[in-house]
């Protein structure tokens, strides 16, 4: 009992102390806590030290041709700590007044040398740690400030601080603006900057900090972990033609004071986007302030209808040949009416398929699907629909933009999509179905490109300094959207839309392109005021037409000036952009040497060229052009007879003006200078006019030669 009693009382005291001890640290966890906390919170506040990130500098984002679209550009912040921890008070007042007349002449001259000076110890007094002294600050001019007296003393000594940062520069401004987007906090991303942020961000570094205060001061000059530079993105965008593309698209809106507008311009082979432009009106002016072409599915009108036509083609319901009554441009269907909107359409009553379609009749187009597919049970209007699907008009094309808008077609009969009697009428000519400008171009460029679709794309490469590290290269999305035989009637369609259809103006004997204007009522459903009908003017194809290289689409929204049809504002911008990419781009013209060589005529034969015999028989032997007749003169006239050369001898008498007339430049002042003449010279070429009569005595006169 005695040793259990023995060892009860030592459980006892052990426990004692245990609890005790818990107590006392209960009680000063306590004092710390609540008796002290503020105290202590204040003082860790002023001691705290952690990483932190620090953001690398963004890729840059190129055009296939090398030009920056986007890049990060360097900068810095200068700071001042006047309370360094390693400044000591000599070196303060010793160097304050040399500091503040360096920051007041060269970097900051709102101040005075005293002011700044003034400011600067009225800082120190007032315990701050950091002080703003410029932002943006250039490399260049960094380089000058470390040498300013006391910052030269480094950042513990002399209290300069350097916060390096960067900044995202567009070089060409609203150049694709919208297109190659923007990262922000707070902001959802856009453009190409939103989608390859993976790839453009690189990867943060390090930096130990300490607070000084509410602001963060850096330990070092240098991060602890080096930030990584985010990778280039290599875009199919060509400058040239995206210039070209966004100058005649804001000139049409200009012209025709629109809402806003787009154009894309597309390589018709692999579906690589050369140019996108989007353009918007704003209180400000013309900018881009929303990507149409991606974002925006919309009614897009009698464009639709090439889906129409070959939708009938495909499935064997017609020929271009055949006849349809159009009404003079009317006709009823249910309770609504169609009216077309050509002014030819109401001078006509039966026309071929081939003409309603070059005319953009929308009564004729309409009266083809509700006879072949409205008229029969529920599955003829379905095989519509299965037939739009597979030109892949219910799909998205994948751009590698976030934010693309679904396109939307109905299913045959749905009560959830508003199926009525009217809807297989009005879906035939672009109504009663969304899509975005970029899908509808995808189609017309599949026509452009025999049938097979490509999904569009704007990057072909991620890039690390200037090498590959992966290739997105063309993909087949159909291989073929309909047979050769229905390719080939809506190519010829497209080419007679342009020749002797609405877009017959915009032609020219320069190139051959195809394609089709559009024209929607983007308020058509109210009809009781004609007064604020909006509309909506488009033009989609692709040149030339015998080979083509590109495919665009123009969409203009709300045009309220100098017309709003498709032919007249969105069909000029199409051309003006054809017209200077061919101007820009040698692909789009043929080498000279690409055809046979034609057989020479009298025209084309090297005629009425004057010089020494022997230089032209030369010149002649070596393009192997034979001379049938020669002369035994020293100055010789090429002549073209019929289909031979000859050269004729021309005589050069010594004391008369002679005939130069044909000559070279070199050989008239030869032949005139040599008998005491003086010349007076106007032009380029070859001598077409002289000033004195040949055969003229010679007297040391002034003679004029007009060459061409």
């Amino acid at each position: 009992m005695n040793i259990k009693n023995e060892v009860l009382v030592r459980v006892y005291i052990v426990l004692s102390v245990i609890v005790l001890a818990a107590i006392c640290i209960f009680a000063q966890a306590i004092k710390i806590s609540v008796i002290e906390g503020d105290r202590w919170r204040a003082k860790g506040k002023e001691l705290y030290v952690k990483y932190v990130d620090v953001e690398a500098d963004r890729g840059n984002i190129i055009t296939e041709d090398g030009s920056l679209l986007a890049t990060s550009l360097p900068f810095f912040e200068i700071r001042f700590d006047p309370n360094s921890t390693g400044m000591q008070e000599k070196d303060f007042e010793s160097n304050i007044d040399s500091l503040a007349f360096c920051l007041a002449t060269y970097v900051d001259n709102t101040y005075t040398p005293g002011g700044m000076a003034e400011f600067l110890r009225n800082e120190r007094l007032l315990g701050k740690r950091n002080v703003l002294i410029k932002r943006k600050v250039s490399y260049s001019e960094l380089k000058r400030i470390r040498e300013f007296p006391l910052f030269n003393k480094g950042q513990y000594r002399g209290g300069l601080i350097v916060d390096r940062r960067s900044e995202r520069h567009r070089p060409f401004n609203m150049l694709a603006h919208r297109t190659i987007g923007y990262i922000r906090d707070g902001a959802k991303p856009v453009g190409l900057e939103g989608y390859f942020d993976k790839y453009l961000a690189g990867k943060k570094g390090k930096r130990l900090m300490v607070r000084a205060g509410k602001a963060w001061i850096p330990i070092n000059d240098l991060t602890e972990i080096e930030p990584t530079v985010g990778d280039d993105i290599l875009t199919t965008l060509d400058i040239d033609l995206q210039d070209v593309t966004e100058t005649a698209l804001l000139r049409g809106m200009q012209h025709h004071n629109a809402k806003h507008g787009t154009a894309i311009l597309m390589e018709v082979k692999t579906g690589a986007i050369k140019a996108i432009a989007n353009i918007g009106r704003t209180e400000k002016g013309w900018w881009e302030t929303y990507n149409h072409a991606v974002g925006s599915a919309v009614e897009p009108g009698s464009t639709y209808k090439l889906a129409t036509i070959m939708a009938l083609l495909e499935d064997g319901h017609i020929k271009l040949t055949d006849s349809i009554d159009i009404e003079k441009g009317k006709h009823q269907f249910y309770e609504e009416e169609m009216i077309d909107a050509s002014k030819e359409s109401f001078t006509i009553d039966t026309t071929t398929i081939q003409r309603a379609f070059e005319i953009s009749s929308n009564v004729g187009i309409a009266k083809l699907v509700q006879l072949h597919y409205g008229n029969r049970e529920k599955r003829a209007a379905e095989n519509f629909i299965k037939r739009l699907k597979s030109f892949n008009l219910h799909l998205p094309v994948g751009i590698e933009i976030d934010g693309e808008a679904p396109p939307y077609l109905k299913e045959a009969y749905s009560a959830d999509d508003d199926w009525s009697g009217t809807t297989l009428p009005w879906m035939s000519i672009g109504y009663e179905v969304t899509i975005t400008p970029l899908q509808m171009l995808n189609l017309y460029n599949a026509v452009a490109n025999d049938g097979v679709m490509m999904k569009p794309y704007m990057v072909k490469e991620i890039q690390r300094y200037g090498e590959t590290l992966s290739k997105i290269r063309p993909t087949v999305v159909n291989k073929r959207i309909a047979s050769p035989k229905t390719i080939s009637e809506v190519q010829s369609l497209l080419e007679a839309v342009v020749e002797e259809g609405t877009a017959h103006r915009l032609k020219t004997s320069q190139y051959k392109f195809a394609g089709k204007t559009g024209t929607a009522q983007t308020n058509y459903k109210r009809r009781s005021s004609k007064k604020n009908l909006k509309y909506r003017a488009s033009f989609a194809g692709y040149f030339p037409a015998e080979d083509p290289i590109y495919s665009c689409l123009v969409m203009i929204t709300e045009p309220s000036q100098n017309g709003i049809y498709g032919g007249d504002v969105a069909g000029p911008i199409f051309r003006e952009i054809a017209d200077n990419a061919y101007a820009s781009k040698i692909a789009l013209t043929p080498a000279i040497n690409a055809y046979a060589k034609a057989p020479l005529t009298e025209k084309k034969f090297p005629s009425i060229s004057v010089g020494k015999k022997d230089e032209m028989a030369y010149v002649l032997s070596y393009l192997g052009l034979p001379i049938d007749k020669t002369t035994k003169r020293d100055w010789g006239v090429l002549k073209a007879d019929s289909d031979t050369l000859n050269l004729y001898g021309r005589t050069i008498i010594e004391d008369k003006v002679p005939n130069v007339v044909g000559m070279g430049l070199r050989d008239a002042l030869y032949v005139l200078e040599n008998k005491g003449l003086k010349v007076v010279v106007s032009g380029a070429g070859k001598v077409v006019n002289q000033s004195i009569i040949p055969g003229t005595q010679i007297r040391s006169q002034t003679i004029r030669l007009r060459l061409n």
